[in-house]
């Protein structure tokens, strides 16, 4: 008779070093309807509307607002529970991401920085991903010189790269090839989307007078949807294609380390137990520690 095997432990669930409350997600609500409309105006602006008599001024004052909303999140974010140990965390992250992004983003679209947010925002949970995202392109922009009206957009779009992989189902219980899979199947479709994203920030820019496929005002709105659409095989494509690409291997080979490794760091930092200082020579509120009666200390 064969001996009973022991039930499996549960799974233990996994920390979040941020909690969403009802304002934190009331706020990323918010900037996400905002940054959609700054995004996709020039499918909403026909030949007769007031915003295409505008098309110059209005992704910079898009981008003006952007960079209010996103400090808005992220202050309304840390608020609601980002704590001294996930600042540090957030710093050792966010400068990694920036000083990996310069790698290779000149060559093909190949940005090893893809994969790293995939991953964090897969165990650090969605709060902290948006904040991570956003970060970390605003650092990698002011090491890399690339400060312009695409960088709010930037910021935005990777708070939402990241913050769509901590809403991935199975947190607590997918482990192994299956998640990796899971996570290599979202950062090949969320690197297409990201440079869709970003075209869409840049294309207003361009001057219909010099290209077919540029943003016109006077034109329909299914005219610009065709143009836009050449726009992004004409011009993105093959980045888009390397930022996935890059990014499903990445996954593949080193997903099941980097996750191993974020995961215990995790635990380690114990985000949800609160930081407390206290008297070396006495309690944590600075006195002097009893001595029971027949004892020395």
């Amino acid at each position: 008779m064969s001996p009973r095997r022991s039930p499996l432990p549960p799974p233990r669930p996994q920390a979040r070093a941020v909690r969403l409350g009802p304002r934190s997600v009331a706020a990323l609500v918010l900037v996400g309807a905002i940054g959609l409309a700054a995004l996709t105006w020039p499918f909403f602006s026909g030949p007769t509307s007031q915003v295409g008599a505008h098309s110059k001024d209005a992704p910079w004052l898009f981008a003006g607002l952007l960079v209010l909303l996103v400090g808005v999140v992220a202050a309304t974010i840390s608020e609601s529970g980002l704590g001294p140990k996930a600042v540090a965390m957030l710093g050792v992250l966010a400068a990694t991401g920036a000083a990996l992004r310069p790698i290779g983003a000149g060559t093909a679209g190949i940005e090893p920085m893809f994969f790293l947010m995939v991953l964090s925002g897969r165990v650090l949970g969605p709060g902290f991903g948006f904040v991570l995202g956003a970060v970390t392109m605003f650092a990698s922009a002011l090491l890399t010189g690339g400060v312009g009206p695409w960088m709010p957009f930037q910021m935005l779009s990777m708070g939402w790269f990241t913050m769509g992989a901590g809403l991935l189902p199975g947190p607590d219980r997918l482990r192994g090839r299956g998640e990796l899979a899971m996570l290599a199947a979202y950062g090949f479709l969320a690197a297409f989307a990201y440079g869709t994203l970003m075209n869409l920030a840049g294309w207003p820019f361009m001057d219909a007078l010099s290209s077919n496929v540029a943003f016109d005002p006077v034109d329909a709105v299914h005219t610009n949807l065709a143009r836009f659409v050449a726009y992004c095989l004409a011009t993105s494509l093959g980045w888009d294609l390397g930022r996935a690409t890059v990014t499903v291997v990445l996954t593949v080979t080193l997903g099941a380390t980097v996750l191993k490794a974020l995961r215990r760091a995790t635990r380690r930092a114990a985000f949800e137990t609160p930081v407390t200082f206290g008297d070396p020579d006495g309690d944590a509120g600075g006195a002097a520690p009893v001595t029971p009666p027949g004892r020395t200390l």
